[in-house]
């Protein structure tokens, strides 16, 4: 099937809400550096060192509240809970699958905003999805959160207790936490400063320490910051959603390529890879009849041959209100095999989580509507 002759493919203009003003989302502890934070303490009268002592029980011993910083003064706890909050983010709902291997939580914010997070533990690694924003205004025709529109940015505070979060969580399973994906709600291009700010402080050696390597940032195809992203002294992965080989078929299902086109976004993904000499993933949701065709494969193939480059096939994790459905075992693995055939390096990751609706903005969708209803 080529992509002239595809089924219709169900677009939507994006949503773009008012956003919350900033004054309503106060800056907690996570959204500081260890040097802002000394500073602060200092002008507040209190000595340098107590600064290393709060960041060590925020990141190494991942309290959850300043009450459990025991060897800080009663005072200084009472002014940070007050000036620096550590609770951002209240759980609001936490839905286990896969044998208890993947935890979704849904979060509320300080102002009333939903945003979800989904650990995925794995026999060699412990990975994290975190969310960059309330909503999305990119649009992808097959995503949950497309279907929001954008309310906010969230900060970079707000992503980094999604992480500690998580971490706390690993931990209490007897795991580590070993990776950070940007793959949940909203796109981390279009949030760039607090973007840059959150993996900064998750890669600081005195804080979580995460290595870049172990840091990947997906983006629809924001050209222009991909562009700046290879100029930052952080080689973190970079993932592009693709999901077709041509503009035609990728502007219906990306509204996003008919501003920066197939072409212009390979451009500036060659860019990153000479600059960083880091290996880009291409992440291609798979629909049954949309994009999953041999010829649309080996267009595919074409496309990428040559690149420092992999395919990462995701079997689409249907969401109930779009049309979209994944293909069969068989046509899933008709298609990588093709791409494998050309030389291309191809893996598949299947969605996991399908029973407690793990893909993006599924969970916050219903909790949304649930709280309209009522």
């Amino acid at each position: 099937m080529t992509a002239s002759s595809s089924p219709q493919i169900a677009t939507r203009p994006p949503r773009n809400h008012a956003a919350t003003p900033r004054a309503s989302r106060p800056r907690g502890l996570y959204d500081l550096t260890l040097p802002e934070l000394e500073e602060r303490l200092v002008a507040a009268g209190y000595p340098a060192y107590r600064a290393r002592q709060v960041w060590g029980w925020a990141y190494r011993q991942l309290v959850g509240d300043y009450a459990g910083m025991r060897n800080l003064p009663a005072a200084l706890r009472e002014e940070l809970a007050t000036t620096l909050p550590l609770d951002l983010l209240t759980p609001v709902r936490t839905l286990t699958a896969d044998d208890g291997e993947t935890i979704k939580t849904l979060y509320r914010t300080g102002d009333g905003q939903l945003l979800e997070t989904v650990l995925m533990l794995y026999p060699d690694r412990a990975t994290v999805c975190v969310s960059c924003q309330v909503g999305c205004a990119v649009g992808c025709a097959f995503c949950a959160t497309g279907l929001m529109g954008l309310t906010r940015n969230l900060s970079a505070g707000e992503m980094v207790a999604q992480v500690a979060s998580a971490m706390r969580e690993a931990r209490q399973r007897g795991r580590a936490l070993t990776n950070v994906v940007m793959m949940g709600m909203g796109e981390p291009l279009q949030n760039y400063a607090e973007t840059l700010r959150f993996i900064r402080i998750i890669h600081d050696l005195d804080g979580l320490g995460l290595g870049a390597r172990r840091i990947t940032v997906s983006t629809s195809g924001i050209v222009p910051r991909i562009e700046a992203l290879a100029e930052e002294a952080l080689p973190v992965n970079l993932a592009v959603s693709l999901h077709a080989p041509n503009d035609e078929l990728r502007s219906r299902l990306v509204p996003i390529n008919q501003r920066y086109p197939i072409a212009a976004l390979l451009e500036a993904v060659d860019d990153y890879i000479e600059k960083t000499g880091r290996r880009v993933s291409f992440e291609y949701a798979l629909m049954r009849g949309i994009n999953d065709s041999e010829e649309i494969a080996r267009e595919l193939a074409a496309l990428l041959r040559g690149r420092l480059c992999h395919v990462n096939i995701i079997p689409l994790n249907p969401v109930d209100v779009l049309p979209y459905e994944r293909p069969d075992p068989a046509g899933i693995e008709r298609f990588a095999n093709t791409l494998r055939a050309a030389g291309i390096p191809t893996t598949v990751r299947y969605s996991r989580g399908l029973d407690i609706d793990a893909a993006c903005g599924q969970l916050r969708a219903k909790e949304e509507a649930a709280r309209q209803a009522s």
